[in-house]
């Protein structure tokens, strides 16, 4: 009967236990059930098929910067900019503190260990249950234990939020796709510089020639004046010819005054994007009116969502924006927290290593949100109306970029077609001038016919000129609109790294490790990148992806050619090699590595590339 009894007992303790599990966690599980609607945005519009009837099978944006612009004083002054722009380094700086996130969340869902001593001294109250009990020293029968008493430990303890929810996973992946949201920001950035210096450039050709043409007028209109005195002397005409020559040389002179301080702030304009104080900019403005650029091809519409850097951004910003809602509506859950510890205590440093010391604890738990639910409720609803911004930022970036390829190919179309007509009509008007001056010259004409023909030719150059530089600057945004300018060249385009992600290619091994060491210094953290960026830098081939997890193989390249690749004595710190005649190569000073900075930056011993099977060696400090 007794045994019955006790069974009984047993089985209804279990059973109430179960019980008392099961309202538990029906309890932290009601928040849950109110967690609201994600929100659907509205469709935007689909892409057209071509730009206005425009399309080719070529598409301008996949050269690089030295294969459309072919003039070596300007691609001297976009090298100057690429190695100094202030603001370029900034958004490098935004792209290392991206990959830092994705270091510091790439091990948030992995345990959290501690280990190490502690040593402690306490005392407690006679009159307490705890200073009651320790009185009896039961290793030394008659006499108390010491009050205060010492507490010493050593062990371990871990703490792991087990990621059941894919909330912290998730928080690394929207890292990642931070960070190649900036390097994208960057890249834009870095096509609309190359822009910005070039059509300054032309700007300043343009300039030249407003010069050159005033001194053409200006010479024409001495010669006339003289020809006036002369007739004024022989009296055959009277002082208003001769007053209005020469006041029509003083008001070209006083225009040439104007356009040289266009000259200035233009040249100081192309100083400040490349970083240099105000200094005199080279060029060669001989064949202006006949300077050819490169051709434009236009692609397809849809090629604008992989080669335009700012559409791209947008879209790792809404991808990124997704998962900070799954984070956030993970929030609502209960998270499962598993507490563990191991080690060594002791009242007394002699029987701290004896077995009796040995301690040890283990614990899970169910903790859900109760009272906070509205700080949680307000979170998810924050991360709701960010993706909803991202998706309309998206649409609307899709919309701006189609709209800005269109427009600039109607003025490249319109404005060549322009200077087609100015340069024929700046012909008929040469043929009038020369005409005028001779019957002036012989007293066939009136002076009125010579000022005239010749403001005609002048206004006709001037038209001219600013017809063909708005060509130019057509040409120049056009090639940014379609994407182009991020590289280079085109052999650039076939490497992933150089140093940093560029291109939307599949990284390999090497590469993230090349990665690795170029942010953190460190070679052996390519791991994490690998795991962080996989699938989120799309495959070259989407039918046959290589294998990301495969084993390092970097017995292909010798260690010593991957260190000097990632050296920065030829290599723009901006990421772009330099391959110039030695004749069109810049003075730089040397500029010596400032000390204690990550990446190529770093004057810390060089770090040998992992070969085949081996693992990643660790470093000094870590020996010690």
């Amino acid at each position: 009967m007794a045994l019955s009894r006790g069974s009984q007992i047993t089985k209804r303790t279990k059973h109430v236990l179960a019980r008392a599990i099961a309202c538990g966690l029906l309890v932290i599980s009601l928040p849950a059930c109110g967690i609201p609607q994600r929100r659907m945005a509205e469709p935007g519009p689909p892409i057209p098929e071509t730009f206005n009837g425009v399309t080719s099978t070529e598409n301008s944006s996949q050269l690089g910067i030295v294969e459309f612009y072919q003039d070596p004083q300007l691609l001297n002054l976009i090298q100057f900019g690429l190695e100094n722009n202030r603001e370029l380094k900034i958004l490098n700086e935004e792209v290392q503190i991206a990959s830092n996130d994705i270091l510091s969340r790439s091990g948030a869902y992995l345990p959290f260990m501690t280990a190490g001593p502690y040593a402690g001294l306490f005392r407690v109250s006679n009159r307490s249950i705890e200073g009651a009990a320790i009185r009896d020293d039961e290793f030394l029968p008659g006499k108390y234990f010491s009050n205060p008493y010492g507490n010493y430990l050593i062990g371990t303890n871990l703490v792991w939020k087990l990621d059941i929810y894919r909330q912290l996973r998730n928080a690394r992946d929207a890292a990642a796709q931070r960070y190649v949201a900036a390097i994208e920001r960057r890249n834009f950035f870095v096509t609309k510089m190359v822009a910005d210096i070039s059509s300054n450039y032309f700007r300043l050709m343009a300039l030249d020639k407003r010069i050159e043409n005033l001194d053409q007028i200006i010479t024409f209109m001495e010669q006339s004046l003289k020809v006036a005195r002369a007739r004024k002397e022989a009296a055959r005409d009277t002082e208003l010819a001769v007053l209005r020559f020469e006041a029509e040389v003083r008001r070209n002179q006083s225009e040439k005054l104007i356009v040289y301080q266009d000259i200035v702030e233009t040249e100081n304009r192309i100083n400040v994007l490349t970083y240099r104080y105000p200094r005199p900019v080279e060029r060669n403005s001989a064949a202006f009116y006949d300077l050819y650029i490169n051709a434009l091809e236009v692609g397809v519409p849809a090629e604008l969502l992989q080669n335009r850097p700012d559409i791209r951004r947008a879209e790792r910003d809404l991808v990124a924006a997704g998962l900070s809602v799954e984070v956030a509506r993970a929030n609502y859950y209960p998270q499962l927290i598993i507490d563990a510890g191991v080690g060594l205590n002791a009242f007394a440093m002699s029987y701290l290593f004896m077995p009796q010391a040995v301690l040890g604890n283990v614990a899970a738990g169910f903790i859900g949100p109760l009272v906070n639910r509205r700080a949680i409720r307000a979170e998810f609803l924050a991360s709701d109306a960010k993706q909803m911004q991202a998706i309309y930022d998206y649409q609307r970036t899709i919309l701006e970029a189609f709209t800005d390829v269109v427009n600039r190919l109607t003025e490249v179309q319109n404005y060549s077609k322009s200077v087609a007509l100015k340069k024929q009509q700046m012909a008929k008007l040469e043929g009038a001038v020369d005409v005028a001056n001779q019957l002036f010259q012989f007293a066939r004409t009136e002076y009125l016919d010579v000022l005239t023909a010749q403001r005609d030719l002048r206004d006709s150059r001037t038209a001219l000129i600013d017809a063909k530089e708005k060509q130019l600057t057509a040409i120049v945004n056009a090639y940014q609109a379609l994407g182009g300018g991020t590289v280079w060249s085109i052999e650039d385009r076939e490497n992933t790294l150089i140093p940093i992600p560029i291109t939307h290619d599949q990284l390999n091994d090497e590469d993230f490790w090349k990665l690795s060491k170029f942010h953190y210094g460190k070679g052996r953290f390519y791991k994490a990148l690998r795991n962080s960026l996989d699938g989120i830098i799309p495959y070259p081939d989407y039918l046959n992806p290589p294998d990301p997890y495969r084993a390092p193989d970097f017995e292909a390249t010798a260690p010593e050619e991957i260190e000097q690749s990632l050296q920065p004595t030829r290599i723009l710190p901006d990421g772009y090699p330099v391959e110039f005649p030695a004749a069109a190569m810049p003075a730089m000073p040397p500029t010596p590595p400032p000390a204690g900075e990550p990446g190529p930056f770093s004057n810390k011993p060089e770090e040998k590339a992992p070969k085949t099977g081996e693992k990643a060696p660790k470093p000094a400090e870590e020996k010690k």
